[in-house]
């Protein structure tokens, strides 16, 4: 029986992680920050999932868990989420996202070296590592130039794992490029512009208000990439896979499926440019090329950017409806 440690096990990929993982019938071992309401849904959902409550940044705390635990994996996909987000807490996002990741990777080595048989590591990379870069689509060896504290943390943990491997480690990495599903909160504007739409079409909202809509990014399947990251994980030969779909579509281009997808096709009438919302360091363009782990892994995407939209606009519709409709103010 595989025995797996998930960082991050209460957000979208970490959901789906466990889900596949149960299926298998692996021993989880989960690490949560709290006990939100994500991570009392999981542990209704999986009562054998063992959640233990813990910080990334307690580095010693992560890696007394790893040492106890004993595990076969260990899938990071914990941190500092929102490159927005990072700008308020640079430091703290530096730590979380960035310094933590040597931590699990040192905590791994020592586990590997004195248990006598490998530790598998997967460490979740962003496209954020390249910045705005000056070639397209990217590969895994485009240069890292990021622009944001996001990536910059990003980028050393990226670097760390290098580094590991390099020692003998068995450490993975997947530079993921944009992922969604309905289990995306609505912080992320994806989930935001789906939200909307099925309220503007029940009548539950007036309008929604977004950033620049001319910003493209190679949206996924958040499934699709949970599958990427297990065979990465256990594939003969650790290494680093950038997982993209390698199709590109604006913002603008989200949100007209979305609205079209609740018979809304006027949404332009509906949608509003709020400058607020643009941020100063915007990447205008990501798009990713996957052929290496197409080739070495053997994956590739299952849901279209069409079908993507349209579940998470599905499920948005259902919530809305069985959300208690709001009191009519007089």
């Amino acid at each position: 029986m595989t025995r797996a440690i998930i960082t991050g096990i209460s957000g979208q990929d970490g959901s789906y992680l466990a889900d596949r993982l149960v299926a298998e019938g692996a021993e989880i071992h989960g690490l949560i920050r709290g006990w939100d309401r994500d991570s009392i849904a999981l542990s209704a959902r999986y009562p054998q999932i063992t959640l233990h409550d813990g910080d990334l940044a307690d580095v010693a705390g992560v890696a007394g868990l790893i040492r106890d635990i004993e595990p076969d994996e260990i899938y990071n996909l914990a941190g500092i989420s929102s490159v927005a987000k990072s700008w308020e807490i640079p430091v703290i996002t530096g730590e979380i996202t960035g310094i933590a990741v040597a931590g699990i990777l040192d905590a791994a080595l020592h586990l590997t070296e004195s248990v006598g048989q490998p530790v598998r590591v997967f460490q979740a990379s962003s496209s954020e590592m390249f910045g705005s870069p000056t070639v397209s689509p990217q590969t895994e060896s485009t240069p890292l130039a990021p622009t944001s504290p996001y990536g910059a943390a990003k980028v050393y943990a990226h670097n760390m794992v290098g580094v590991y491997r390099a020692r003998g480690l068995a450490v993975s990495s997947g530079i993921f490029y944009n992922h969604e599903s309905p289990r995306r909160p609505e912080t992320f504007v994806t989930r935001k512009i789906t939200a909307s739409a099925a309220r503007i079409a029940a009548g539950r909202q007036d309008f929604l208000e977004l950033g620049s809509l001319d910003v493209e990014r190679d949206w996924g399947w958040a499934p699709d990439f949970v599958d990427a990251m297990i065979r990465a994980t256990r594939h003969e030969h650790a290494d680093d896979y950038v997982i993209a779909t390698g199709v590109s579509h604006t913002v603008a281009h989200f949100v007209a499926v979305a609205f079209a997808a609740v018979g809304i096709d006027d949404w332009k009438s509906v949608v509003r440019v709020n400058p607020a919302f643009v941020r100063a360091t915007e990447i205008t363009s990501m798009l990713g090329d996957s052929s290496k782990a197409r080739e070495a892994l053997g994956w590739e995407p299952t849901v279209d950017f069409a079908t993507l939209v349209e579940l998470m606009v599905r499920e948005d519709v259902r919530l809305t409806a069985e959300s208690p409709t709001p009191p009519v103010e007089s």
